[in-house]
């Protein structure tokens, strides 16, 4: 199966589409744009939703959930939030099909016209804040801090699984607060929640930083993120985190009496990772084998494949693997065991390794007798020949190692195509090597526009941390506070 994989040398976004494909995480849907999560795949989601969803509620978060639909008029309330969404929204104007006179099938019923069209929500600050009107009257209904699992559509023209698709899911947070610092502070609580959980759980090095005016989302006073560096060189914004200021407070009239007794528009902001975080996974670590998948978030850690040549011989490993299982789940250790006779054991090994599985354990009768066991990494591609005794807690370290190992790969990859560039000759030709640039730019939207015009690569991010030396734009010759970090993304 890994054969019919096209390499990553050979061509990078092929072998991307294919392993999506192949490794049976998800496939394109009737729906054009769509895409359907396969089980592995949604797997793999629901541990992200589940990590995730628990460091919410540690920091005080509850889930909600709103409409799917949003009436146009609000929309249309935040002039920039609308200016940045209008061109992809899906819209719904009638609410009922009819057949047609000539028999030739369905048709839309012209006296079913909604009296609003109704926008299928590309995000949901507007029918949130709608809400929060009823929710809020006074400081001591806020802090409000609500997210929720949601479906999203955006009309996309070029699509590609998990990436970007027309309908994706994620998680959005909305927050509404009685002052302007508890607001900005929840921001970069949830900024630090996101690289915190790339990097401890999806074993993804990224760089936070602020995400200059041009690259702001539709309403926004500031957004944070955090920014992933795939193999190829290209970026991948992993999550945002937006001050949203008093906008929409202010567009949908949320106010509340403070302590004081004076009345004042609430604060806000709002936050998301979706499904691209799948696609961040993958590009980041997987090989011309398949996937390799970090321990914390594979859906099963384990695969124990039995090698034997009778019946006999299965019911004697069976009754070894079931005590092996037993002790590896106690350890909280995912396992599957395919004892399938269908298939031999090189096609299971196959399967799996184009899976990423993180670890795979043969045991055969000489096993038996020898009471060893056959171990073999994933991410290494490696394997070994170790006594059956203490294998639990061997294994459970082994893990441990896997997910330390795929994020320093990751992270000395990045560092080593992350380099200073001073003049913009030489940013065109470095550009074309990807990864990531640390330029001096003069902050204004018109030079990074010209820059992006010109060479298709955007201002990841303006970095929060490290010391930031001032230096001369290397487009302008005009100053600049610090180095910003410059990439093509995704």
């Amino acid at each position: 199966m890994a054969k019919e994989l096209t390499s990553r040398g050979e061509n990078y976004s092929q072998w991307y589409n294919d392993l999506v494909i192949k490794a049976d995480l998800a496939e394109n849907s009737a729906v054009r744009g769509c895409m359907v999560i396969k089980p592995y795949g949604y797997a793999i989601w629901e541990k992200i939703q589940a990590e995730l969803d628990r460091m919410f509620k540690e920091t005080g978060h509850v889930n909600a959930y709103f409409p799917l639909f949003i009436p146009k008029s609000f929309l249309s309330k935040e002039a920039e939030h609308v200016e940045g969404f209008a061109k992809e929204c899906a819209v719904v104007t009638h609410y009922r099909l009819k057949q047609n006179e000539d028999g030739t099938g369905l048709i839309v019923d012209p006296d079913a016209k909604l009296d609003e069209e109704l926008i299928v929500r590309p995000t949901s600050e507007t029918i949130i804040w709608s809400t929060y009107k009823n929710w809020i009257q006074s400081y001591r209904d806020l802090p409000l801090l609500i997210n929720q699992w949601a479906n999203v559509v955006r009309w996309e023209m070029r699509t590609r699984l998990f990436l970007r698709t027309t309908e994706f899911l994620w998680q959005e947070g909305h927050t509404a607060h009685a002052t302007e610092n508890e607001a900005i502070e929840e921001a970069y609580k949830i900024l630090e929640i996101y690289a915190t959980f790339a990097e401890n759980f999806m074993a993804v090095p990224v760089l936070k930083g602020l995400k200059s005016v041009n690259e702001r989302f539709a309403g926004a006073i500031e957004t944070l993120c955090i920014e992933a560096l795939m193999q190829d060189g290209k970026a991948l914004q992993a999550g945002t985190s937006h001050f949203l200021g008093q906008n929409f407070a202010k567009a949908f009239d949320v106010t509340f009496m403070d302590k004081t007794n004076k009345l004042d528009y609430v604060w806000a902001t709002s936050w998301g990772v979706s499904t691209r975080l799948m696609g961040a996974l993958i590009m980041t670590h997987s090989d011309d084998h398949g996937l390799v998948l970090p321990p914390k978030l594979a859906p099963f850690q384990v695969v124990i494949v039995p090698i034997y040549k009778n019946e006999e011989q299965l019911t004697a490993i069976n009754a070894k693997v079931y005590e092996l299982t037993s002790k590896l789940k106690t350890l909280g250790i995912s396992v599957k065991y395919d004892n399938d006779d269908n298939k031999k054991p090189g096609w299971k090994f196959a399967e799996y390794e184009l899976k990423g599985v993180p670890i795979r354990l043969a045991m055969g009768t000489r096993d038996l007798e020898n009471k060893t066991i056959e171990v073999a990494r994933r991410d290494t591609l490696t394997k070994e020949t170790v006594s059956i005794e203490g294998i639990d807690t061997y294994i459970q370290q082994l893990l441990n190692d896997i997910q330390d190992n795929i994020f320093r790969k990751a992270y000395d990859y990045r560092t080593s195509v992350t380099r200073e560039v001073n003049s913009y000759d030489e940013f065109k030709e470095e550009i074309e090597k990807g990864g990531f640039l640390l330029c001096h730019w003069d902050g204004t939207p018109e030079t990074e526009e010209l820059i992006k015009d010109e060479t298709k690569a955007t201002i990841r991010l303006i970095p929060m941390d490290g010391e930031k030396t001032p230096g001369i734009c290397m487009v302008t010759g005009k100053p600049s506070a610090q180095r910003v970090v410059f990439a093509r993304a995704y």
